[in-house]
């Protein structure tokens, strides 16, 4: 017949799931596994011949990837090597498919995986083009958090937003246009050759999917719609981009602090991902000192080992999935797995130098626990004196030229009960969840570490502290933390009501990183002169450390986006003082 493998297997899934639960035999009920089996004969035919997977489509020159139809299709297709971003004879990508059929788990695989968000397809349109055109506003912001440019036009001179303002429902049409205001869209009328510019015609909508290629007629300016989208500023595209030239022999030292938050660390990315694009640097060329706390741990690794923080945004999103499966705590081999793929089994701290690190750790085997830094580079003398007589036996840290790389990375994410502690160490957001504070000390005692070693001229001020949030939780009202002997059933009820609340303040006020704790940092750095900037979100939800929803993720980095072209002049500050000598 000419068909492929995995045009066959593609489907295969539709035609058993178009019966209803009662026609279709119980082997082949969806409940009962149908795509999984599907998944399992694709990758069969590809163990068989690993050809396969590059393969094209004698029709439509498509690969398997853009056959895939659901999730976990496209996952066991881009594990086995598929090109993520290969191209049909159309031109266009897998991306472009899973949103011209209202994929949005497909396209959050293959964005996850590196799938390019401004590819161009037929017509010149980019995926985000064509999503204007589906109700799905999920799909639209996961695309532009991963890169779209909200701005860029097609063949027909048609942006994003363009196409947004012409959706026929009012109601969907008001809402994607506001959503691309709250980021910056700009609104760009399409060039019809022989119209003056300042005319502004525009285009109708026309049927973005068809083969046939047609010019749009011009429509009227007289659109109420069309006239409010002219106040939409600049875009995304950051207006504040200043020249990446900097002094390598800067005079100070730039400082930046990392919280702890679980997968909540995506917010921490993106904001790292607007620094880095509007310096044109990357964040281990802006600063000397990293602190981080665990999953700003792990950022803070990821930056010494001079990973990119797209890169890592995609990881996050695919190794949630992996970590947080079953009840709490969860199984540490998967975490520990991840840890070793990322940063090798064998790595230690001081392989990499530059810039210089700190992880937050507490160590648990002792009454009062204590802070531990895992550092890459020797740790002042003054850190190194016990603060305790020792009358009991404590083994001491290990050294930074001998600490594995992943298990420090563990020790500071062992969050209880999330995962099992690391040996003596316990998640590093017990003592410091916000590690700014801590690493300004630290620096402070390497600094006069230096000076009474006689190496004053090693010495650098610190001059700017960067600490980035993974996001601001919604303030809730509590009604009851009193916790008494109950002398009956309805007293009862209500002290453990009490009990629970209390226990769950206590929890928040130990690993709050915000509050206090900025104030604090603010002020000791006003105080001695250090700029001190503090970027962190306010969420719409309350997420937790181990939330696994794409939407619930999508949306928060949504917030950070909005977040970010609303403190646009604070960022551009921020770029300023990092890029200056």
């Amino acid at each position: 017949t000419g068909r492929s493998w995995w045009s066959w297997c593609s489907t295969v899934t539709p035609r058993w799931t178009s019966l209803t639960t009662r026609e279709r035999p119980p082997s082949i009920t969806l409940s009962r596994g149908t795509i999984p089996r599907c998944c399992r004969c694709a990758e069969m035919i590809v163990s068989m011949d690993s050809s396969q997977i590059h393969s094209k489509d004698p029709r439509y020159g498509a690969s398997p990837l853009h056959w895939a139809k659901n999730a976990e299709m496209a996952r066991m297709l881009l594990k086995r090597g598929c090109d993520v971003n290969s191209t049909s004879s159309a031109g266009n990508t897998a991306l472009h498919v899973a949103v011209m059929r209202n994929r949005f788990d497909c396209v959050m695989v293959l964005l996850t995986y590196g799938a390019n968000a401004d590819a161009r397809g037929e017509h010149g349109n980019t995926p985000l083009h064509l999503a204007m055109s589906k109700d799905n506003v999920e799909m639209i912001k996961a695309l532009i958090v991963f890169g779209a440019e909200v701005d860029a036009p097609n063949d027909f001179g048609e942006t994003p937003t363009f196409i947004a303002s012409k959706i026929s429902k009012l109601v969907t049409r008001k809402a994607l246009l506001t959503l691309l205001r709250t980021v910056g869209a700009e609104y760009r009328f399409p060039h019809i050759p022989g119209v003056p510019t300042e005319q502004g015609s525009a285009a109708s909508h026309h049927p973005i999917f068809s083969l046939e290629r047609a010019q749009p007629p011009p429509i009227s300016l007289n659109n109420l719609e069309l006239q409010d989208l002219m106040h939409i500023s600049r875009a995304r595209k950051p207006a504040f981009i200043l020249s990446s030239t900097r002094d390598e022999k800067r005079t100070h030292d730039h400082l930046l602090c990392l919280d702890g938050g679980g997968v909540k660390g995506l917010v921490i990315i993106q904001l790292l991902i607007a620094i880095e694009k509007a310096s044109g640097v990357a964040a281990k060329d802006l600063f000397d000192w990293v602190a981080g706390t665990s999953t700003g741990g792990i950022l803070a690794l990821a930056i010494l080992h001079s990973k990119s923080m797209a890169y890592m945004r995609g990881v996050y999103f695919r190794m949630k999935d992996e970590v947080f499966r079953g009840s709490r705590p969860y199984e540490s081999g998967p975490l520990e797995e991840f840890l070793k793929r990322e940063f090798g089994e064998h790595t230690k701290m001081t392989d990499v130098k530059k810039p210089k690190v700190m992880l937050t750790g507490t160590l648990s085997d002792r009454q009062p626990a204590e802070l531990h830094l895992f550092r890459n580079y020797d740790a002042p003398e003054s850190v190194r004196e016990p603060r305790f007589s020792q009358n009991i036996n404590l083994r001491p840290p290990t050294l930074p030229a001998d600490q594995l790389v992943w298990r420090a990375a563990r020790s500071s994410g062992a969050a209880p009960t999330y995962f099992r502690p690391n040996g003596r160490f316990l998640d590093g957001g017990l003592l410091a969840n916000n590690p700014t504070l801590d690493a300004m000390t630290e620096i402070h005692e390497y600094n006069q570490d230096l000076i009474r070693k006689g190496q004053g001229n090693k010495v650098k001020k610190l001059s700017i502290v960067v600490s980035l949030g993974t996001g601001r939780s919604p303030q809730v009202p509590v009604t009851c933390v009193d916790v008494f002997r109950p002398s009956n059933p309805w007293e009862l009820a209500k002290t453990v009501f009490g009990a629970k609340e209390l226990g769950k303040m206590v929890v928040d006020c130990c690993t709050d990183p915000d509050g206090r704790a900025v104030d604090r940092a603010r002020a000791w750095c006003e105080m001695v002169g250090i700029q001190y900037f503090r970027l962190n979100p306010q969420l719409g939800t309350d997420i937790m450390l181990d939330e696994v929803s794409d939407t619930v993720l999508v949306n928060a980095l949504w917030e950070t986006e909005v977040y970010i072209y609303e403190h646009r002049e604070e960022f551009q500050k921020l770029i300023q003082l990092l890029l200056s000598p």
